[in-house]
């Protein structure tokens, strides 16, 4: 599916993107809209199943891989492997991550709080430094992060935490690796499967009650964030940014 609001345009024609977290929700959305763009797309997630369904929805061409993302010696497998088979990569875009729920410190978890690090921001790093070696020089990479930094509210000290490394994790990124551009996409709250844990009357209220506070009156599409992602890779002068989708919310 494209972003409503735009026609495809071919920029990323004869591009290779890597979508790491691609398979559902935002990643999925986003390796639809690069594919309809023109570029060759590979998914990657931990679930196998997961591959084969978004492979379905997906342009001839399209690759998949399964594999496990908190584990650094598996990514840069798995990233030499896709390199091998299709030459270079041209952009990186990481959206894997599991839902953020508040963790009140007097009830903190640390192998739980340290499973959100791990994947959200150590499995981002790790694929940077999986994929840097085959990445094309006017290439990208674009990580995702939240409104949790801004707007943490009593009880989301971990989520706040990881948004804030994300963003400067980004900016680092972005000067240690440049002429590669580094952005982060950073969403508001969004109608996707992340929220597939609630039931469906809490997943409901969710939305209602996000709606109700955001100053554009409804919660974010994947679409929404998907074009986001676009303006990352196609952007040549987009590098350190934190891009936010969020119909202001932050603001509120």
């Amino acid at each position: 599916m494209t972003h409503p609001h735009t026609s495809p345009t071919g920029a990323l024609t004869g591009q290779h993107v890597l979508v790491l977290g691609g398979t559902s929700g935002i990643g999925l959305a986003t390796a639809l809209a690069a594919a309809a763009e023109g570029a060759t797309v590979t998914v990657v997630s931990s679930r196998a199943e997961s591959v084969r369904r978004a492979l379905e929805s997906l342009p001839a061409g399209s690759t998949g891989r399964a594999v496990d993302l908190t584990d650094g010696a598996a990514v840069t497998e798995m990233v030499d492997d896709v390199a091998g088979s299709v030459g270079r990569i041209d952009h990186l875009v990481y959206t894997a991550g599991e839902p953020l729920t508040p963790m009140p410190l007097a009830e903190l978890d640390g192998d739980r709080a340290r499973s959100f690090f791990q994947l959200r921001f150590f499995g981002a790093l790790s694929a940077v430094h999986a994929v840097l070696p085959h990445l094309s020089a006017a290439g990208s990479i674009t990580l995702v992060t939240g409104t949790f930094g801004d707007r943490p509210g009593p009880g989301w000290a971990v989520p706040a935490a990881i948004c804030g490394a994300m963003e400067s994790l980004t900016r680092a990124l972005a000067l240690e690796l440049a002429p590669v551009r580094v952005n982060v996409v950073r969403p508001g709250v969004t109608r996707s499967p992340l929220w597939q844990s609630l039931s469906d009357d809490d997943r409901a209220e969710l939305y209602r009650q996000t709606a109700a506070t955001v100053p554009l009156g409804r919660v974010g599409e994947v679409e929404d964030i998907a074009a986001a992602f676009l303006f990352c890779m196609t952007q040549s002068f987009a590098s350190g940014s934190v891009v936010t989708v969020d119909g202001a919310s932050v603001l509120a």
